[in-house]
């Protein structure tokens, strides 16, 4: 009897990729407790704010966990990350260092705030949303302010650490080594080529082990500045943040896969 022929595997790629289209789907479920905790809030139940509170921190576990499913992909294949294969191409246009711009929490951030302010003022938004991101005080606007400052100049190191790694790509170790492969292709010496496998891995896993400190180091940021901003803002007012964020990500991620859809069809 024949033995029936094993399953094959799922790749790291495909296992990831999967991974993110269910981190998704909790997004979108964190989504919807978000939305239905800004409707019921009251603005004067401190009660509520403890309920808000936990509701934040899964919120900001979820996205550690997505952190978190990113360094084990860079684990698995660093070079996955650029781009990373779950994101669509439309997405793919917008990222820094293998993910969101840090900066990008801060503009939402003023965006929101800008809207939920003008709504406010025209009496769009019933009288429930009192203490909403339209509410920043002075004090909050001013931290921000210092968050940004502090967060563009992180990023400018992380992106010059990253430029001086593109650069490597031509230092004179890697063109000598470039240069001594082609005279052998050239000599036909195919013996030569493949015994200098070795000598290209090593110095490839050099540059790959520099990518990887840039997308920690990067993704060390944006959590970094998501919990910043969400610890300068109140309760409710991190919720209607959280919401604004989640909205954000899941329309581009859906913008995009109707756009790669219409390109391949």
């Amino acid at each position: 009897m024949t033995e029936p022929e094993p399953e094959p595997k799922d790749t790291p790629r495909q296992i990831v990729n999967r991974l993110f289209d269910c981190w998704m789907g909790e997004l979108n479920t964190n989504l919807e407790q978000l939305v239905s905790a800004a409707k019921n809030h009251h603005h004067d139940d401190n009660t509520d704010d403890s309920s808000l509170r936990l509701l934040i921190n899964q919120s900001v576990g979820h996205y550690e966990d997505y952190y978190k499913m990113k360094s084990d992909a860079a684990d698995e294949d660093i070079i996955s990350l650029f781009p990373p294969s779950w994101l669509t191409s439309l997405e793919h246009a917008f990222l820094w260092m293998a993910g969101w711009r840090p900066t990008t929490v801060i503009h939402l951030l003023y965006s929101k705030s800008g809207i939920q302010l003008e709504a406010s003022l025209t009496d769009l938004i019933p009288s429930f949303t009192a203490g909403d991101l339209g509410d920043l005080s002075v004090n909050q606007i001013n931290l921000v302010n210092e968050l940004q400052k502090k967060t563009i100049r992180q990023e400018r190191k992380i992106s010059e650490k990253m430029a001086t790694l593109q650069e490597s790509v031509a230092d004179t170790s890697m063109v000598k080594l470039s240069n001594a492969i082609s005279e052998m292709i050239r000599e036909e010496d195919e013996d030569g080529v493949n015994d200098s496998d070795g000598r290209v891995e090593l110095a490839l896993e050099k540059k790959t082990d520099g990518l990887e400190e840039v997308i920690r180091m990067a993704d060390g940021l944006r959590m970094e500045t998501l919990k910043a901003v969400i610890a300068i803002l109140t309760p409710i007012q991190a919720v209607y943040f959280l919401i604004a964020a989640a909205e954000l990500r899941l329309r581009v991620h859906d913008w995009g896969l109707k756009r790669d859809a219409d390109i391949n069809s």
